[in-house]
């Protein structure tokens, strides 16, 4: 029995949901940051806001998403939701490692954005693609 089919379906569309929730939450966080920055050491949250927290963010968003979407992918064979996550997962990692871009607040925030709202609709295309496929004997098609 291969690893594909040890995982119970409710647990991969849990996976799926966990991933799109945690990813558009990232995009909306990125979205609003460079408005936030100048209230953050007014309200003590600059910490909480910080550079471990992305980084944490990216290696939890890069796991997740790898392992639910390359799951699904050997359950229904369609590229779609790869397609989504690889080039998410490949903006975030540039976001966060590139330093031209991870220490410019407007670049930043906007390719956080784009990265996290890919990230997202990857999970979402593959939530889809899974439920289409929910009954399939074996889903070569």
């Amino acid at each position: 029995m291969s690893a594909v089919n040890r995982i119970s379906r409710p647990a991969s569309h849990f996976l799926d949901r966990l991933g799109a929730t945690g990813s558009l939450l990232c995009a909306i966080h990125c979205a609003l940051l460079p408005l936030l920055i100048a209230a953050l050491p007014s309200l003590g949250l600059a910490s909480a806001l910080g550079e471990r927290f992305e980084e944490i963010f990216v290696v939890f968003a890069s796991l997740v998403g790898g392992y639910s979407v390359l799951s699904g992918y050997r359950r229904h064979r369609l590229w779609q939701a790869l397609a989504l996550m690889l080039p998410g997962l490949l903006v975030l990692w540039v976001g966060v490692l590139y330093a031209p871009i991870h220490h410019a607040p407007w670049p930043h925030a906007v390719v956080m954005t784009l990265g996290g709202t890919l990230v997202g609709l990857a999970h979402l295309a593959n939530l889809r693609l899974n439920a289409g496929h929910a009954n399939c004997a074996s889903c070569a098609h």
